[in-house]
């Protein structure tokens, strides 16, 4: 790696990390949230009246979870990805097509980014049924979520123009 720019791949992975302890404990607790309310949702159907809210809420941690689910998995490579034809050419030419496909990805998550908060404004003045919650708050995470995989993949643009290969987060590393 270019000596000179070790520190900006440092900074950039220092903000990686940083994103990476927000997100994991934010699913971890939306996922313990989706839970308590459906089984609050099941115990008022059985034994009470149904509470109305909690259908809502559930559709609306459901949604937050599988953004920024999918966000953490696409930080760890996680997501499908047919790798057979890159890797069987050669060390510059494939260290080429992944820059490409990467810049490729940018480009979507930008488009992303701009469509989401489009949809979030125009949704702005909309309220949720039962909760009464504005649906901004509901659609925010496409723009957000597509933001933090678009830094995500700038990290791994650097990665590759430097080092010529995306690095796994620790612990993360395959056999």
């Amino acid at each position: 790696m270019n000596s000179s720019l070790a520190p900006v791949v440092s900074l950039l992975r220092g903000v990686e990390r940083g994103l990476d302890a927000v997100l994991k404990p934010v699913v971890f607790l939306g996922m313990a949230a989706l839970i308590a309310v459906i089984t609050l949702q099941i115990v008022s159907r059985v034994f009470f009246t149904a509470a109305g809210w909690t259908e809502e809420l559930a559709r609306f941690l459901l949604i937050w979870i599988t953004f920024l689910a999918g966000t953490l998995a696409f930080q760890r490579g996680h997501h499908i990805a047919v790798t057979f034809a890159v890797d069987a050419l050669p060390a510059r030419v494939r260290r080429l097509a992944r820059a490409l496909a990467v810049l490729a990805v940018i480009a979507f998550l930008i488009t992303l980014i701009v469509i989401g908060y489009r949809y979030m404004q125009v949704q702005s003045f909309q309220k949720s049924a039962s909760l009464r919650v504005p649906m901004s708050y509901v659609y925010a995470v496409m723009p957000i979520s597509a933001a933090i995989m678009a830094w995500y993949a700038l990290v791994d643009l650097f990665e590759i123009v430097l080092e010529g290969e995306p690095r796994k987060p620790m612990g993360e590393q395959t056999p």
